[in-house]
């Protein structure tokens, strides 16, 4: 905030560029069936999790588009994951960068847009998906260093 208590982009050109990364993960619950059916490549819209991960790394590229005080970033990497469970898609998303900020939020949004992108992808097969437990796993660089969430998504800790 700034004087007068508006909202302000934080000033980074006095930081130094360095080496930057961010883990974040998502669930998409959903019916044993539904993801069955992913993992068979058997969902009629086509390739889930080919569709969600392109999503994700645009995501992850566009975020200053979509989140008003976020800063515009090279975006050097993304990578975008997935682990499919009994009653859930994990989604994980690893972004890096060399900059005077921290990638969080492009890990966030490519991790929030991949979820979006299974459900879109499943919805006339499974109306009662939900998407939760999206949280930031891991970060690295920056004037904070390195922080990693405990086990337990709702308990973290820094190291």
């Amino acid at each position: 905030m700034d004087s007068l208590g508006r909202a302000r982009m934080v000033d980074i050109t006095p930081k130094e560029p360095s080496h930057r990364r961010a883990i974040a993960r998502a669930k998409v619950f959903m019916s044993a069936d539904t993801a069955s059916a992913v993992a068979r490549g058997a969902i009629a819209k086509g390739d889930v999790l080919a569709v969600a991960r392109v999503a994700g790394i645009q995501a992850a590229k566009r975020t200053a588009e979509l989140i008003p005080l976020c800063h515009s970033l090279t975006v050097g990497a993304v990578m975008v994951n997935f682990r499919i469970e009994d009653t859930y898609i994990e989604v994980e998303t690893e972004v890096e960068t060399v900059d005077r900020t921290g990638v969080e939020m492009e890990a966030l949004t490519a991790c929030s847009v991949a979820a979006l992108t299974v459900y879109d992808m499943c919805k006339s097969r499974d109306r009662e998906m939900v998407i939760g437990e999206i949280a930031l796993w891991e970060k690295s660089g920056g004037r904070s260093g390195h922080y990693r969430r405990s086990g337990d998504p709702g308990v973290s800790h820094d190291d």
